[in-house]
């Protein structure tokens, strides 16, 4: 019997690589499971992650030149479709499943990709409406992003120019679907705000399927429409097409067409209503006039325009009225106050001191001028001054009588 041949483990995990990899069943696999263990390595931008149903799992990797091409973001949970092959990694002898693409099940990536980039920047606050900018009603510049080739130039060029064309068009060219066409968007409105060439932008394209239109869908279109300092109208598609740039933007517009009519007012309908209001005023001057010089019909049919004289007279007659009427009641007062002073003088004088001196009375002061009033304030040899009505008297103390208290109580 013939021993069994010893092989080493990396032997073994080669032989096993290409059992897997020579059996055409294998080779083009379509899987459908849930994903778990969902793992993005930003910096290599490889996926790793497992599929799983009721009953098993089995590993996945989607390698990053894979990854790129796929709309929407892989989650924990999500059931999805790939499509790729099954083999061995070597290193750890595991089999695994190598993705090459991925779809959800159910539902479209591209609408699915839509409603996750929408969550997350409504989230952000990007979609507010106090972000929004108002237009400016009267633009001097107008910027339009969007390719070179197509209907939708065109329209919007001749639009403005015939609404308005007093404005200066800007235009950049951009790829507006394919590879690069988000970050040729994306930089065609961060051009416009360095630049400052701009009081409005015009950012869109024309119709065509969802996937014509995904550069608008972008992350980075969106951000940059977001951020602009330029009020910007999104104009993608037609009236039914909704993109992310749509509500990242200043105003949108259904098509490119009416993105140029509301950047822009109507020339036609601006000298209109010059017109219009050129018409007003001057009805509006001449009905003035009428008024005016009805009224000044009027004034001129009145007597006193006939004989100015009489009016003055009147008002003469009128002042020497009132001026009777202040004399008269000027007097009364002036004549009510003269009473009124003379009485107070009359009790002025009746309660002066010198009214009791000229009744034979007298006032003794001392030397210093203090007054006495009892007999006990001097004492024999003392100067005393005595005031009469119509002088003083110098005299000296030489007998002090003291009158008795009974006799000299006033009651």
């Amino acid at each position: 019997m013939k021993a069994p041949s010893v092989v080493t483990v990396t032997q073994l995990n080669t032989y096993l690589k290409s059992v897997f990899d020579g059996d055409s069943n294998l080779t083009n696999i379509y899987l459908s499971g849930e994903i778990s263990n969902f793992t993005n390595h930003y910096r290599s931008g490889h996926l790793y992650f497992s599929l799983k149903d009721e009953k098993c799992s089995v590993r996945a990797v989607m390698f990053s030149s894979s990854a790129r091409r796929i709309r929407f973001t892989p989650q924990d949970g999500m059931k999805v479709l790939v499509r790729g092959r099954v083999s061995v990694y070597e290193a750890s002898g595991q089999y695994q499943v190598y993705v090459d693409d991925m779809q959800p099940d159910g539902v479209g990536a591209l609408n699915l990709a839509f409603e996750q980039l929408k969550r997350k920047l409504a989230a952000e606050g990007l979609f507010d409406a106090s972000r929004k900018k108002p237009l400016p009603r009267y633009p001097a510049r107008i910027g339009v992003a969007t390719s070179p080739t197509g209907a939708a130039v065109r329209d919007i060029l001749q639009i403005l120019g015939r609404r308005w064309p007093a404005a200066e068009i800007i235009f950049c060219p951009v790829l507006v679907q394919g590879d690069g066409a988000a970050q040729q968007i994306a930089e065609a409105v961060r051009r416009f705000n360095r630049l400052r060439c701009a009081d409005v932008l015009i950012v869109g394209r024309g119709g065509g399927s969802a996937e014509d239109l995904w550069a608008f869908n972008e992350e980075i279109v969106a951000r940059a429409v977001a951020e602009s300092e330029i009020p910007v109208i999104s104009a993608v598609g037609h009236e039914t097409d909704f993109t992310i740039c749509d509500f990242a933007a200043d105003l949108r517009a259904p098509t490119p067409s009416a993105a140029a009519e509301l950047a822009v007012p109507d020339c036609a309908e601006i000298a209109a209503a010059a017109v219009s209001g050129r018409l007003r005023a001057r009805a509006a001057v001449d009905a003035r006039l009428r008024t005016e010089k009805t009224r000044l019909q009027a004034v001129r049919s009145r007597r006193v325009m006939a004989n100015p004289q009489e009016l003055v007279s009147l008002r003469r007659i009128k002042t020497d009225a009132l001026s009777a009427r202040l004399d008269h009641t000027a007097g009364k007062r002036l004549d009510g106050e003269k009473s009124r002073l003379a009485a107070v003088c009359a009790k002025l004088d009746a309660l002066s001191p010198m009214r009791v001196l000229a009744r034979g009375y007298s006032i003794t002061t001392t030397a210093d001028g203090g007054t006495l009033s009892r007999i006990d304030q001097v004492k024999a040899g003392d100067t005393v001054k005595i005031r009469m009505l119509d002088g003083e008297i110098g005299a000296s103390v030489t007998t002090l009588e003291h009158i008795p208290e009974r006799a000299g109580k006033i009651e």
